[in-house]
């Protein structure tokens, strides 16, 4: 199990390398800087006292819109593997579509959290970090849950005024950062009701494949899922990505969840969710 586990990280810690069929996708206007659009401001810290993780070190990011107010509690969303959806010239470009829809009216204005996963320090000279990211993101349970309401929301709300509706606050990720997108509102919808999963791995790494029974046979959650897969996504032996998606939106539209699947034709990372990473968020936020 343990060698399965490191395959599973070698696997899937999430890259954005691309086949041909991922050709296809590109940014579209609302991915890129509009002259006359107010731009937020993005800082960068570090968490390395977490309570819930201990032992970890983390980079995070803040981004804060132009138009919030802080006589106003503002939206959040937060983003798994977060360095890869902050960067303002990277794939997903989140700041600058945030700033684009913000500013039309198509999304609130919201604070955006974007968090990458633990690291242990070197025990070796000249040896790596060790990566927590697989037991923080791909575990069932509560945890990441309790580690966003417990120490960074917290954290955050010492500068800015966040809001306390669940409905007002959505969780993203990618492969396994989508599972745990999804697990942090199924845990506490209470706190989080707006799922992105882009290539979410709903397969048996950490017993996530459970999820399509669960949703059938659970009382139905307040909580809203969007769910991007591609159809030459991975096929291993932890599972079928495509397929578990599929399963994921039946389960769903079976228990009358209010959900979205777009399936696209390709692999393993972020180039498809990135390309329709607009309207994903028009679909989310719509009232």
């Amino acid at each position: 199990m343990t060698k399965l586990l490191f395959s599973a990280l070698a696997l899937l810690s999430f890259t954005a390398s691309a086949a041909p069929q991922d050709d296809q996708y590109v940014l579209g206007p609302d991915s890129q800087v509009k002259p006359g659009i107010p731009q937020g401001k993005v800082t960068q810290h570090v968490w390395n006292n977490s309570k819930i993780f201990p032992g970890t070190t983390r980079d995070w990011w803040i981004y804060v819109p132009a138009q919030y107010d802080a006589a106003k509690p503002a939206n959040v969303m937060v983003f798994c593997d977060g360095g890869g959806f902050v960067k303002a010239d990277g794939q997903f470009r989140a700041p600058v579509v945030f700033d684009n829809l913000i500013a039309a009216g198509e999304m609130p204005v919201t604070i955006g959290i974007f968090i990458n996963p633990g690291v242990f320090g070197e025990t070796k000279e000249g040896q790596k970090p060790r990566s927590n990211r697989s037991f923080e993101y791909d575990s069932l349970g509560d945890l990441y849950a309790r580690f966003l309401l417990e120490e960074i929301l917290p954290e955050v709300a010492k500068n800015y005024k966040l809001t306390d509706d669940p409905e007002g606050r959505a969780i993203c990720g990618n492969s396994s950062g989508g599972i745990c997108a999804f697990t942090v509102a199924w845990e506490r919808p209470d706190a989080f009701r707006k799922v992105v999963s882009h290539i979410g791995s709903f397969t048996n790494i950490r017993g996530g494949h459970v999820y399509p029974a669960l949703i059938r046979k659970a009382e139905k959650k307040p909580i809203r899922v969007f769910l991007q897969e591609g159809k030459n996504d991975l096929d291993n032996q932890f599972g079928n990505w495509p397929l578990a998606n599929e399963d994921m939106a039946a389960s769903l539209k079976f228990a009358g969840y209010d959900y979205k699947l777009v399936m696209g034709e390709g692999t393993h990372n972020g180039k498809h969710g990135a390309s329709i990473l607009p309207d994903t968020l028009r679909w989310l936020w719509r009232k």
